[in-house]
């Protein structure tokens, strides 16, 4: 029988876990057996009692849990002290930047633990189930437009009173992939007024079918790859994008930036010309603040106020959405998990035949 751990992580700078008290009878329709380190969910308010009841073998020490799973599920682990601890030709599955990881992946391999990236997914529609990075990026999308509209120190919706109207807010998205189209969505069934701008063409159809409207350079490239993410434009249009959205934000209340080029640093969309040109009291919430930004002046867990305009970027907003977050993940870790299980064998079975596993297999 195969056996499946995942330990507590670092609640610091990682709230959500891999493994749910709901996937459970999931895993053990495959047969699998799990191990977990004790507590790992308190957090959350999964006590270990949700998990002992479905046969989870549950350990006072993570390194336990690391020397008797064949198969380890992380969100953002492992750690590197903790490789060690890792049985040799194991299996790890979790996200993966393969620039940012480098040394963590050299010692994997060197125990010849094989690392799957499920930020590596092809865009096909039988990777659906299993994609992490939509999952988690459509609650990103929500909950910084909730986030910013807590923060901005005016009423949302338009609202007429007998003392006079309030008018609507401005609320321009910066990419409309899953994190943005979900933002419009949000902002637009608060009230407000949603403007959305992408360097890929085929955005346009989605955003206005939820009611934004969406901002384009005239005669622009499309700046898709074949795996429907974005990719940098040319000077020129650099240029002319750059002077549309400095005469967009001059009315704008709110933005919400998404824009992220897979393995590279965030672009840098706002330049602080703009932001000094913005109106006084409005907001930048920067949901790529980890990966540098995509403002000047985005500083990682923290309220810049720059010209009287707050720029706003966490490091992991899906910790204050841990909860329906794990939720989502947990069911993509399992669909993964069984595309890798032969149930006619009973066994895990790397077929690089699967375009899922080969694209996923970083070593």
């Amino acid at each position: 029988m195969k056996v499946i751990g995942s330990v507590k992580e670092d609640l610091s700078l990682e709230k959500r876990i891999s493994i749910t008290p709901e996937i459970l009878k999931k895993y053990n329709s495959l047969g699998f057996a799990i191990n977990l380190e004790k507590n790992s969910a308190e957090h959350l308010g999964f006590h270990d009692d949700d998990y002992k009841i479905n046969g989870v073998n549950l350990f006072d020490s993570k390194n336990e849990v690391l020397e008797k799973s064949d198969i380890i599920l992380g969100v953002n682990y492992p750690l590197s002290d903790d490789v060690e601890f890792m049985k040799n030709e194991s299996i790890f599955i979790g996200q993966f930047d393969e620039k940012i990881n480098k040394d963590l992946i050299n010692k994997l391999t060197k125990k010849n633990i094989k690392i799957f990236s499920l930020n590596l997914l092809p865009r096909i529609t039988r990777a659906q189930s299993m994609d992490v990075l939509s999952s988690q990026a459509n609650l990103a999308g929500y909950k910084a437009v909730i986030e910013s509209f807590s923060k901005f120190e005016k009423a949302i919706p338009m609202m007429m009173t007998a003392a006079g109207t309030i008018s609507a807010a401005k609320v321009l998205v910066i990419g409309a992939g899953v994190a943005g189209l979900q933002a419009i969505a949000t902002a637009k069934r608060m009230g407000a007024i949603v403007f959305a701008t992408d360097v890929r063409a085929a955005s346009k159809e989605q955003v206005e079918s939820l009611g934004g409207k969406f901002l384009i350079v005239e005669n622009s490239e499309n700046l898709e790859t074949k795996g429907g993410y974005a990719k940098e434009g040319s000077e020129d249009f650099k240029k002319k994008q750059e002077a549309l959205l400095a005469e967009t934000l001059k009315k704008i209340d709110i933005v919400i930036c998404t824009a992220l080029i897979p393995g590279k640093k965030a672009p840098i969309i706002i330049k602080d010309d703009m932001i000094k040109n913005m109106k006084s009291g409005s907001l930048i919430y920067d949901l790529a603040a980890a990966q540098g930004g995509n403002t000047a002046s985005t500083e990682v867990d923290k309220v810049i106020n720059k010209n009287g305009v707050k720029i706003m970027g966490e490091r992991n907003i899906l910790n204050k959405l841990a909860i329906s977050a794990s939720g989502l993940y947990a069911k993509n870790m399992f669909s993964f998990v069984e595309n890798l299980y032969d149930k006619e064998n009973k066994k895990i079975n790397i077929n690089l035949e699967d375009e899922i596993i080969l694209k996923t297999l970083i070593k």
